[in-house]
C-alpha cells in the first residue's frame, strides 16, 4: 500500500485528475447498474401487486424470497446446488482441457485438419440437444449424461476458437524459430500456447456460459436432482415461484462463475 502511495505521489497533477476521472466513470456505471437492478425488481413487486401482472404466471421478488426462505431452511435446496454445481465444473474443466488438446494435435498435423474440417463444421452447426435422447440411452440417467451433454456442448467451441488462435499465430516468427532450429515442441510451448493466452482466456468466459447451458439442457432430458430439475418439476406443477427461484440461483451461480475467471484474466494481465 505505502509502494503504492509513492508510484501515485510521482504522477503529474494532470495525471492525478485523468486516474480520478476513471475512478469517478467506474464508480457512476456501478452504481447506474445497482440503481437499475433495484427499481426493475421494485416495478416488478408493484405491477403484480396492483395486477398489472399476474403473480401466477410471473411470480414476484416477495414471493421468490419467501421460497428462498423455504428452500434453505429445509436445507434441501444445498443438495441439488451441489449437484448442478458439480456437473458443470467438470463438464467445463473436461471440454476446455480436451478441446485445447485436439487444437493442439489439428494444429501439429494440417493433414489431419484437412481429414477432419468438414466434419467439425457439420458438428458445430448440429443442434446438440438433438442428441439428447441418444445420450441417455448411452449412458443412462444421471449424472454421467448430464456431464456429456455439457462437454458437448463446450467442445466444439473450444476447438475452434482454440485452433483459430493456434492458426493465427504469426507467421514470420514461426519462421524465425525455425531458421533457428527449433523444432515443433519448442515452437508449440515457446510460442504458440504464450501467444495464445489471450484468446484461451476468452475460450473460458465463452465456456463458463456454455457449460452451464448443457447442463441444464442435460438436466432437462435426464435428472433426479439439480437445479435443471427443480426448473422442469416446477413448471409440471405450475409453482413458477420455483421456477424463478432456481432461474435466480443459477444466475448467481453463472455470475460467480465468470467473476472467477475475470479475476484469473486480471492475474494473467498483471
Amino acid at each position: 500500500m505505502i509502494k503504492k502511495k509513492k508510484v501515485e505521489n510521482n504522477f503529474s497533477p494532470s495525471h492525478k485528475e485523468y486516474l480520478k476521472k476513471i475512478k469517478k466513470d467506474k464508480a457512476i456505471v456501478l452504481s447506474s447498474q445497482i440503481l437499475l437492478l433495484i427499481a426493475l425488481i421494485c416495478l416488478w413487486e408493484l405491477f403484480t401487486s396492483v395486477g398489472i401482472l399476474d403473480s401466477f404466471y410471473f411470480s414476484s421478488p416477495s414471493r421468490i424470497i419467501a421460497t428462498l426462505g423455504e428452500l434453505f431452511g429445509t436445507g434441501e435446496i444445498w443438495s441439488h446446488i451441489g449437484v448442478t454445481l458439480y456437473e458443470t465444473v467438470l463438464g467445463f474443466i473436461i471440454a476446455t482441457l480436451l478441446g485445447t488438446l485436439i487444437a493442439i494435435l489439428l494444429w501439429w498435423s494440417e493433414k489431419l485438419r484437412r481429414i477432419l474440417d468438414p466434419y467439425i463444421v457439420v458438428l458445430n452447426a448440429l443442434p446438440k440437444i438433438a442428441l439428447g435422447p441418444m445420450i441417455v440411452i448411452w449412458f443412462g440417467i444421471g449424472t454421467t449424461s448430464i456431464v456429456v451433454m455439457c462437454i458437448m456442448i463446450c467442445l466444439i467451441i473450444t476447438t475452434i476458437s482454440m485452433l483459430n488462435a493456434f492458426l493465427a499465430c504469426d507467421k514470420d516468427k514461426i519462421q524465425l524459430m525455425k531458421s533457428l532450429g527449433a523444432n515443433k515442441f519448442q515452437i508449440l510451448f515457446k510460442l504458440i500456447l504464450p501467444s495464445s493466452l489471450a484468446d484461451f482466456i476468452s475460450v473460458l468466459k465463452i465456456n463458463v456460459g456454455m457449460s452451464w447451458v448443457g447442463t441444464i439442457m442435460g438436466e432437462y432430458l435426464s435428472s433426479r436432482a439439480g437445479l435443471g430439475y427443480l426448473i422442469v418439476y416446477g413448471g409440471q406443477v405450475f409453482k413458477l415461484d420455483l421456477v424463478m427461484t432456481a432461474t435466480l440461483i443459477l444466475c448467481l451461480l453463472a455470475g460467480g462463475m465468470y467473476f472467477i475467471v475475470a479475476r484469473i484474466e486480471a492475474r494473467f494481465k498483471k
